[in-house]
Parts: structure tokens; C-alpha cells; sequence
């Protein structure tokens, strides 16, 4: 799935880290120099801290601080494996950072929306409806485009994140597709197994017309997160898609969740997340 170009998965308020300049340089290395010492003993290793503060993931953690984007104590921090201890005050870009509790929300997302954290053109976003979710600071997983409905996660647990997003995960997803007519059961056949899109192999999981509905109404599992990757199947085979719904993403589904509303997962439904492979 395609990732959002304003994902949160980046640094806070957008911000990118710049060079240090020859000028501060002689004042930087001081600050290096009487970094304080970390007990290796206990603690948690600053890129996780910051991970868990919900600014970015533990991977571009490691870039920040690395380009001396981070403070403990008042002393810049460059060492990667630093671990920080419960009375430390840690600073990224100057502002005070906590771990906060994990969040997990999951939306029934109605048409209309686009999932950004927010719109330069001043188009509705998926971040509207879930503004009183959480006082921390949540996020989308993945993405669906403006007009597909249906269930989108969001939080601000970045490990997760990132897993529900891998491929090498292979996170179920299951599409309700409303077609522009009925579809041939030879074409239907087509789309069994491998599909070649755009240069690029899709594997369709499992596809069948959606029971007692017209042959328009078809049902589609995959695991691909490619940007508009059903639609462009079903375009593959002369088909339109006119209504487009997830109904289910890494086993939730939509059971009691009006569209447009969101709920809490449960603490099963996260350590089921968790534990997936």
C-alpha cells in the first residue's frame, strides 16, 4: 500500500534535519564530548524512546540522531546504542519528548476522505473523523484512496505500524467491489492466482462473485498494498469499479462499526496484531 506523502512515520511538524554547520561545529563537538554516560545495564535504547514518543520510527530515530537532532540532559547525543534512564529529560529539536501509551483506534472509513494527515487543497481527511480518538497523537496505517470506504487502523505504536505494512507480512486484506457490470466467470477465472499489473505480479488470494448479490457484486482477498491495486485489477480485465469497501484488514472487521464511526481495538485484538506473523 502505498505510504502516505505526509506520513507521520517522518519527523514531527514536517521538519527535516539540516547539517551542522562549520560554525557550530567546535561548540557541537563539546556538547559531544560531555554527552552523559548511560547505564548499559538497565534503560531503554534512545531510538526506541523516541519511537515510542510517536515522533518517527526507530529506524529514522537512528538518522536523528546520528544528524544531532537529539538532547538528554542538556548534552547532544550522537551514540546509537544509548540508553536512557527513567530520570533523563530528552530533547528532539529542543522539544520534550515521552514515551505515550499505545493507541489503537479502527475507522469505518465513508467516502470523501483522503487519508493525509492533513490537505494543502482544503479536502476532507480521515484525521477529522477520528479527532477526539485519542489525546496522543495517532496515525493511519497504509492508506485507502477518497473513494473506497471501509476499515482503516490508526496509531501511534510505530513498530506495528510498520509491520502491518511489509510485505514480507502478508497482512490480509478483503474487498467488497460493486462492478460497472456482471463479470464473465472466464475473466473471473483470469484473476485467479498471479496477475501481472502494470509490469508488476499481483497475487489475488482468493476471488468470488459475493453470494446471493448480482455477478457485479465480487468479493477479493489480497495482500498487496499497491496504490489502487483492486481497482487497477479488475480495470485489467475491462471491468470499472464503482464502489470499493474493506471489510476486513489483518482480521478485524466491520462487525458493529456504523460507517463513519470509530471504536478502541480490544487488548485481544492488539496482541493478536502483535503475535501475527
Amino acid at each position: 500500500m502505498k505510504s502516505d506523502r505526509n506520513s507521520s512515520r517522518g519527523r514531527q511538524e514536517g521538519k527535516k534535519s539540516k547539517p551542522l554547520s562549520r560554525k557550530s561545529f567546535k561548540k557541537t563537538f563539546s556538547k559531544i564530548k560531555e554527552a552523559p554516560k548511560s547505564d548499559e545495564s538497565s534503560g531503554i535504547r534512545l531510538n526506541k524512546y523516541i519511537a515510542n514518543s510517536g515522533v518517527c520510527s526507530r529506524r529514522e530515530a537512528d538518522t536523528y540522531i546520528e544528524h544531532g537532532s537529539v538532547e538528554v540532559n542538556g548534552k547532544l547525543v550522537t551514540e546509537m546504542g544509548y540508553k536512557v534512564q527513567p530520570d533523563d529529560v530528552v530533547r528532539f529539536d529542543g522539544t520534550s519528548i515521552t514515551p505515550e501509551q499505545k493507541r489503537y483506534i479502527l475507522l469505518n472509513k465513508p467516502k470523501n476522505y483522503i487519508t493525509t494527515m492533513d490537505d494543502d487543497r482544503g479536502r476532507k481527511t480521515v484525521m477529522e473523523l477520528v479527532a477526539n480518538a485519542s489525546k496522543e497523537r495517532i496515525y493511519p496505517v497504509g492508506r485507502l484512496d477518497r473513494n473506497t470506504t471501509g476499515l482503516l487502523l490508526f496509531t501511534n505504536d510505530g513498530d506495528l505500524a510498520k509491520k502491518l505494512t511489509h510485505p514480507k507480512h502478508n497482512v490480509r486484506k478483503l474487498y467488497h467491489a460493486s462492478l460497472d457490470k456482471k463479470l464473465d466467470l472466464r475473466d473471473l477465472e483470469k484473476l485467479r492466482g498471479d496477475v501481472i499489473i502494470e509490469g508488476r505480479k499481483v497475487f489475488i488470494d482468493a476471488i468470488s462473485y459475493v453470494d446471493g448479490q448480482p455477478k457485479s457484486e465480487i468479493g477479493i482477498e489480497i495482500h498487496s498494498g499497491r496504490n489502487r491495486i483492486v481497482r487497477k485489477i479488475f480495470e485489467h480485465v475491462g471491468y470499472k469499479v464503482n464502489k470499493l469497501d474493506r471489510v476486513v484488514f489483518a482480521e478485524l472487521t466491520k462487525k458493529n462499526l456504523p460507517r463513519g464511526r470509530w471504536r478502541e481495538l480490544t487488548n485481544l485484538e492488539v496482541t493478536n496484531l502483535h503475535i501475527m506473523k
